[in-house]
């Protein structure tokens, strides 16, 4: 008689590749920009920008069913979602 323990009824696991899961992160970088300061001089402010993954870059990866872990060549850990195909 099976044990309820050692029956397997969850889905099949997705075959994700790092080209994959590479369009679903994305890292925050800092850039300076033209602005103003705080007594309203021109000045370099920075401002936050959202930039891809590219394939390259991603060392491992681990997917968790609701999100994916992608660990970077350069060590930062990035965490998003798989869009249903």
């Amino acid at each position: 008689m099976p044990d309820d323990k050692t029956t397997n009824t969850n889905k099949p696991a997705r075959q994700l590749t790092a080209a994959l899961v590479a369009k679903c992160v994305q890292r925050t970088v800092i850039e300076m920009v033209d602005g103003k300061g705080k007594d309203d001089k021109p000045a370099k402010v920075p401002r936050a920008k959202q930039v891809p993954v590219s394939e390259d870059e991603v060392l491992s990866f681990k997917d968790y069913g609701t999100h994916v872990v992608v660990v970077t060549r350069d060590g930062q850990k990035l965490t998003g979602t798989i869009k249903a195909e």
